[in-house]
């Protein structure tokens, strides 16, 4: 039995390799995907998850949501991304409209005709924090909500403390985090070092894998590639949203674990945006010291589960699986 999906994204370059991912998974169904503004306005983002889904074979259907953070002005990525989000490469128009209707309405809708469903976030949590305050009822159907976001190191890649989908609208997280979702917190540090798709593995997947998936990979992180080399000092391609989605289709990437109680910080100026975590577990102790957790711990244990490590040979393995699966027409 297939397992069923929804994808809440802000459609650039790691986003659609994730998007394809879980669309040519053959025990994943993706009902729909909805559409943030972050990296890409809600628009683009929009046309680059429909270009995508083609590209699959697929015909997902795609609705635009939010278009602007709850509180906060909008800033978007194309200086990473490129100014179409996909690295410059000037794909064609998808040929099929985004659906209609609201994407909150739709995260509503299909969470509650899917119990159990899994609910992946790859961009800033906006939709997902004005479906879950519309609807409360939702939260106990999805089984898994794995989150691209945050820092669990406090590494941050859009300012020192803070990763940009959660720094883009903080509030949003904040709302999700303390909303009772069953959270997986994977932090863009995963997708560093060892992880990067390197040069000689970017050469593997254009000369040797040879596929149209395998090119698409590549291409549409064009201008990602170029910022994380030299701005990051990273060695190739890394790959934030990918890395989450692998831990979606298979949790077992993900090769270190536990629970904490995590905080968003949206109030500071430095840190706006930056995720606490409390890893060593000290807020239980009714301290003044920590007395502004303490409503965090009077709802119940450490509910988000965050991930410390991954296996990079697993990731990587998946990633090529993918890559060669034939795209049906």
């Amino acid at each position: 039995m297939s397992r069923k999906m929804i994808i809440d994204t802000d459609t650039a370059s790691d986003d659609a390799v994730a998007l394809m991912m879980a669309l040519v998974s053959p025990d994943i169904e993706v009902v729909a995907i909805t559409i943030v503004a972050g990296n890409m306005s809600t628009r683009q983002g929009s046309i680059n998850a429909r270009y995508t889904v083609e590209l699959c074979g697929k015909n997902t259907p795609v609705f635009e949501g939010a278009t602007k953070p709850l509180l906060r002005e909008s800033y978007r990525a194309e200086f990473f991304h490129g100014r179409d989000g996909m690295g410059n490469m000037n794909y064609p128009a998808p040929k099929s409209p985004a659906a209609e209707g609201h994407g909150v309405d739709a995260l509503i809708k299909h969470i509650q005709a899917n119990p159990g469903i899994t609910l992946v976030t790859l961009g800033p949590m906006t939709n997902v924090a004005l479906a879950v305050s519309r609807a409360p009822e939702i939260v106990p159907n999805i089984s898994r909500c794995v989150v691209m976001g945050g820092a669990a190191c406090a590494v941050g890649n859009i300012t020192p403390a803070a990763e940009y989908n959660i720094w883009c609208d903080p509030e949003a997280a904040r709302i999700c985090f303390r909303s009772g979702l069953a959270i997986e917190m994977v932090g863009w540090e995963l997708c560093r070092g060892a992880a990067n798709l390197v040069e000689k593995e970017m050469r593997y997947y254009k000369d040797v894998i040879d596929t149209p998936l395998s090119h698409f990979v590549i291409d549409c992180n064009a201008s990602a590639l170029k910022t994380n080399q030299e701005w990051m000092g990273d060695p190739g391609i890394g790959l934030p949203d990918p890395v989450a989605m692998a831990i979606a289709i298979d949790p077992d990437i993900c090769s270190k674990r536990s629970k904490h109680y995590v905080e968003i910080e949206c109030e500071g100026g430095f840190t706006r945006g930056m995720t606490i975590v409390d890893q060593l577990n000290v807020t239980p102790y009714d301290t003044e010291n920590v007395a502004m957790w303490q409503p965090a711990v009077k709802r119940g244990a450490p509910h988000i589960s965050v991930c410390w490590e991954i296996d990079v040979a697993r990731w990587k393995a998946l990633l090529e699986k993918c890559v060669r699966q034939p795209i049906s027409s």
